[in-house]
């Protein structure tokens, strides 16, 4: 038996890991911490049953610090993150602050007490892009060279979690991690977006480049990983967590636009063309070979069958989806992203 406590608890991986973890390890006690900022959503992890939720910061160490020794936390699950690429362009210095110094934060607190493991949650994105047209992949061992303000701000806190590894002998792991879908993501991100607005008859924002690619993952598939590198991953490591399966993002809509049993003339009139964003990545693909061979992980839900289990997820949800629509603070599409006021 152990207490895990999962900061970013009400975001869409973070609430997604605690429900995992309840189910497959019911004997641990979950601590729950989230600073609820627009895309925390309390009701995703409030409630259930062997979860204590605390509202705060993990930016704030004194907080942190008092949970770890009032818990016992054996173990450290940090999502906590900003994470939009569109808001990043209009917010810089708030990634920067939560990315980065918000994560070394949280590491003071957890070298102060002596956590037994911290696992951080990071991206493919901090590695950069890869062109279309090679058969080249992320490794472990890849370079950083993130190109927008939310990739460098990830690639910071995964530089000082290392960092705090490697000076105060903090017993760290790193997961990278392709991109999620599945229930309980915020509207704002692509799937989620293309399936409310489509539900709703409202056309769907294809950036221009529609060829660009994203490797795709299952939420479950994700919180297994995390599961088998905190349980059995070697201390020190980064281990890239990925599918291998590619789709770009007409693909995501026509895949969207079909599970809702949209023919072929409904969907092209709702499909229209908006502007790239800036320094709009073209490809991510990981090399999952290290956690695969080394821990027996292997992603277990298909993109289609994924699919249509999240399309459906949302058509039959949207009382958990509608009341967030007001609160994301861009607005894609109509030639730019634009801030709301």
């Amino acid at each position: 038996m152990a207490t895990v406590l999962v900061t970013g608890a009400a975001g869409f991986i973070g609430s997604n890991v605690v429900r995992y973890w309840r189910r497959e390890h019911p004997g641990d006690r979950v601590v729950a911490l989230d600073a609820l900022t627009y895309a925390g959503v309390r009701e995703n992890v409030e409630g259930l049953d062997g979860v204590e939720f605390v509202h705060g910061s993990m930016a704030n160490t004194e907080l942190v610090e008092h949970l770890l020794r009032a818990y016992g936390v054996d173990v450290v699950v940090n999502f906590a993150a900003e994470s939009h690429n569109s808001l990043a362009i209009l917010r810089p210095g708030d990634f920067f602050a939560t990315n980065v110094m918000g994560t070394q934060g949280l590491l003071e607190a957890v070298r102060r007490v002596g956590v037994g493991r911290f696992h951080h949650i990071s991206t493919c994105e901090v590695y950069g892009d890869l062109p279309l047209d090679v058969d080249e992949s992320f490794t472990e061992e890849s370079p950083y060279r993130p190109r927008t303000p939310y990739n460098a701000a990830k690639a910071g806190g995964d530089h000082v979690v290392r960092a705090y590894g490697l000076t105060y002998d903090v017993p760290i792991t790193i997961t990278n991690c392709s991109n999620n879908y599945g229930p309980f993501q915020f509207p704002e991100k692509v799937i989620p977006l293309f399936t409310t607005r489509a539900l709703a008859g409202e056309p769907l924002p294809l950036y221009a480049s529609t060829k660009n690619r994203r490797e795709w993952l299952h939420v479950e598939d994700h919180a297994a990983a995390i599961d088998a590198v905190v349980h059995h991953g070697r201390v020190g490591e980064t281990y890239n967590v990925g599918s291998g399966h590619e789709v770009d993002v007409e693909g995501i809509a026509d895949a969207v636009l079909g599970a809702l049993g949209l023919g072929p003339q409904e969907a092209s009139q709702l499909k229209t063309i908006v502007p790239d964003r800036p320094s709009h990545d073209r490809r991510y693909l990981l090399d999952s070979t290290k956690l695969r061979s080394e821990l027996g992980w292997a992603p277990r839900i298909g993109w289609d069958e994924g699919i249509a289990a999240t399309v459906d997820w949302y058509r039959t949800h949207e009382e958990w989806w509608r009341p967030l629509l007001g609160r994301a603070p861009v607005v894609e599409g109509a030639g730019a992203v634009w801030g709301r006021a």
